[in-house]
């Protein structure tokens, strides 16, 4: 078996297609075939499914694909060290980012990322689900809270607060809470994004911190609604101060027990282990963490920031 199939195998995979893997390595389509017919025959498995119209990837070829890609990436980062082109950025990379942050910074600083290296493409799933890297086969996952996978590596970005806020509507109807347990008299928005914490609102006390259960007439797993919601004075919301920060800032909405809320939550760059991390990679999750670093204010109150 040699490494160079391997290779090849994971272009195929990672492109989708025979003639992409070819046009990529200048060869044709022919040859890529029988170099992947010759690989499974090494192997005794069948890597791929091919009809004219798809090509689908066997259960034994989505295992071997992970290894083959860290083959592949070895390959390049030892051959880059010693040609002198280990600073390019090229090839592919497949990401996942949450919605708030994509929104808000990471579709700009990604596809200006995309701009300066005009050899690399980028996908971006911009969603709240938290992928499978692995078998999914993402490059990098943008991430808020608490990483479960040891597996995986993750590099901390920023901390991201969170804010109790309403409309100046809301409290001229309703009035005002003068406590965070006054909450449970009123109606209260819910982001449903997170398995935990839409109705347990979390704050700190010289005590340490305590949660209060709220209830109302509407949630929401969509940030985008949820603020459409609050704005249009139908309630209290507890969300990341990033979602609203343009709000709090010209006074539209009103921040609520600020030195009270209790919730932060750490921003990560998530990837897979390797002992030979891209440089592609490395350099994505750098132009990323600047764009945050950037935009600190919108995460963080600035007092927390000195």
């Amino acid at each position: 078996m040699q490494a160079d199939d391997l290779i090849l195998f994971s272009q195929v995979v990672e492109l989708g297609s025979f003639s992409k893997a070819a046009e990529q390595n200048n060869l044709t389509n022919s040859v890529v075939s029988k170099r992947i017919a010759r690989l499974e025959a090494d192997l005794g498995v069948q890597l791929l499914y091919r009809t004219t119209r798809k090509l689908t990837v066997t259960e034994a070829g989505s295992i071997l694909a992970v290894r083959a890609k860290t083959v592949s990436q070895a390959t390049t980062e030892a051959l880059n060290s010693v040609t002198g082109i280990g600073e390019e950025v090229t090839g592919h990379i497949k990401m996942s980012v949450p919605t708030i942050s994509g929104e808000l910074l990471l579709a700009q600083a990604v596809s200006e990322f995309c701009a300066q290296n005009s050899k690399l493409s980028i996908h971006m799933s911009m969603d709240n689900h938290f992928v499978d890297l692995i078998n999914d086969r993402y490059d990098l996952a943008i991430r808020t809270g608490k990483l479960e996978d040891s597996s995986l590596i993750a590099k901390h970005i920023i901390d991201s607060q969170w804010v109790v806020c309403t409309s100046r509507q809301y409290i001229k109807q309703y009035g005002a809470p003068k406590t965070p347990q006054q909450l449970q008299q009123h109606n209260c928005l819910r982001y449903s994004y997170q398995t935990t914490g839409a109705s347990e609102w979390e704050f700190k006390s010289d005590n340490g911190h305590y949660f209060v259960h709220v209830d109302g007439a509407f949630s929401t797993n969509n940030a985008s609604a949820l603020r459409k919601a609050v704005m249009a004075g139908h309630g209290i919301a507890y969300v990341p101060r990033c979602l609203v920060y343009p709000d709090l800032s010209n006074g539209k909405l009103i921040e609520l027990f600020p030195n009270l809320v209790g919730k932060t939550l750490g921003v990560y760059a998530v990837y897979p282990f390797t002992k030979h991390q891209p440089t592609k990679i490395k350099r994505l999750v750098e132009h990323i963490s600047q764009a945050y670093l950037n935009m600190s204010h919108y995460f963080i109150a600035e007092q927390l920031q000195s």
